[in-house]
């Protein structure tokens, strides 16, 4: 009797096991989803980025992992301060309800930058100058009438005046694949850079003299974008710069055959393969993006041709471990240029940390650079504020290395060309409110120089 009795518990918890397992479904179907909290973004623009359609059907054991790639490419978008999923049952599956709360539609970018590459250079090596300051505003709507088109205007005084106007609809048609954008600026300036002398750049002009360079600038462009990760721009501009005699008296190669303006046809094309998480700030994924320019003088300039290329892989090891591997290149043809169209690493993003003091011109160049970091802080902070909803405060400490090679100019001293070029280092990134980047960094060189460097961007 006993032994029957264990039988049948045995086989009734058996059929209760796979009752369970059966009532677990292997594939959940994605029936409707409702949007809410969009008051000025149309619905129909958000659905173009998600991961998540009505009618997929995926795996159940996926949905938590899907929910957060959409939350993120829902953020990527840079509209929205918060982005809330939640599921609820249907007779054929799921129903998914996402709530957005918009940012601040109209954002006045206030501007302070200085005429040197980075911070450091201005306060240390021009001895924070104030008279080597602009600012300014740049007044932007980027979800323009809600669908994802940007108008910005800016105007700026101080070192560099200017005035400038831009404008982007990406999308035209009904399949939201093709946009085009628009765009024209002036600037001028009493002061330039007429020289690179043992890497480091030598102005002319006086803060109160006259103006020395005059930029008008404009062109049109056709995008293309296929997939969420893959975007196409096809752009054409033209370009017109004028220099005072007495820059040209300092170098005069300045511009092409001792002219005093350069006048140009640019021809650009970008494509962009953009698989991270974060586009502002990225933790893990691929990141792939080739451009390609060609530009025909009509004085001032002859000709010149140019691809650079950006990859980045970012991954984790482990949990809250981050590591990344970036590499920025340029091949250009004909090497030697007009010093004005040279250019190469210390600019913008392309220079190597420990590096922040230098300029090295050249053409053709590479430098890879590597992180790892963990993630020490990461909370966001609710406020009462309509537009500024959550404050986030993500803070990683890391170590880094960088490593490059300039095919460099060899006359006026400049001693870092031609020669492999690396350093290493230790830093804190900030990442709050509104994409803010800080970082902070504490770099070695080859030489053996080190120093702290602050910059306001991602790597």
């Amino acid at each position: 009797m006993r032994r029957s009795f264990l039988i049948l518990i045995l086989v009734l918890l058996s059929a209760a096991n796979g009752n369970a397992q059966a009532a677990v479904p292997a594939a959940i179907k994605i029936v409707r989803i409702i949007i809410d909290g969009n008051k000025h973004t149309r619905t129909r623009v958000i659905l173009r980025e998600m991961a998540l359609h009505e009618g997929d059907v995926l795996p159940a054991d996926s949905l938590d992992a899907m929910l957060e790639k959409n939350r993120l490419r829902l953020m990527n978008l840079q509209l929205f301060n918060e982005v809330a999923q939640r599921t609820g049952n249907n007779a054929d599956g799921l129903d998914l309800f996402i709530t957005v709360k918009e940012r601040w539609l109209i954002i006045p970018s206030f501007i302070l930058q200085f005429a040197d590459r980075n911070f450091n250079t201005w306060w240390e090596k021009q001895d924070h100058d104030l008279r080597r300051a602009t600012v300014g505003v740049t007044l932007t709507d980027k979800n323009f009438r809600g669908s994802l088109e940007q108008l910005a205007i800016t105007a700026q005084g101080g070192y560099i005046q200017k005035l400038g106007i831009s404008y982007v609809r990406p999308y035209v048609n009904q399949g939201q694949t093709n946009g085009f954008g628009m765009w024209l600026s002036f600037s001028q300036s009493r002061q330039a850079n007429y020289i690179c002398d043992s890497n480091k750049l030598l102005y002319a002009g006086l803060y109160t003299g006259p103006v020395i360079m005059q930029q008008t600038e404009g062109g049109v462009s056709f995008i293309f974008r296929p997939k969420y990760a893959i975007r196409h721009i096809f752009q054409v501009n033209f370009r017109d710069f004028k220099v005072s005699d007495t820059l040209l008296a300092l170098n005069n190669d300045f511009f092409y055959r001792n002219s005093t303006e350069a006048r140009f046809l640019e021809f650009f094309y970008r494509r962009e393969y953009n698989a991270v998480d974060n586009w502002s700030y990225s933790l893990k994924g691929i990141k792939a993006v080739t451009q390609a320019v060609v530009r025909k003088g009509f004085g001032g300039l002859n000709f010149q041709s140019y691809i650079n290329l950006e990859a980045g892989w970012f991954f984790s090891p482990l949990h809250k471990w981050y590591s990344s591997l970036i590499f920025r290149g340029r091949a250009m043809y004909p090497a030697k240029q007009p010093y004005y169209f040279q250019g190469g690493l210390g600019t913008q993003t392309d220079y190597l940390r420990g590096y922040e003091y230098y300029v090295i011109d050249g053409g053709s160049y590479g430098l890879l650079r590597f992180d790892f970091k963990r993630e020490l802080f990461n909370n966001t902070y609710s406020l009462p504020i309509r537009y500024f909803t959550a404050l986030p405060i993500r803070i990683y400490p890391k170590v880094f290395a960088d490593v490059g090679y300039i095919d460099g100019a060899a006359e006026h001293y400049n001693f870092l060309g031609n020669r492999v070029l690396y350093s290493a280092g230790v830093g804190l990134d900030v990442v709050t409110l509104y994409d803010i980047k800080i970082r902070m960094e504490f770099a070695w060189n080859h030489m053996s120089q080190n120093g702290l460097y602050l910059h306001f961007n991602s790597e």
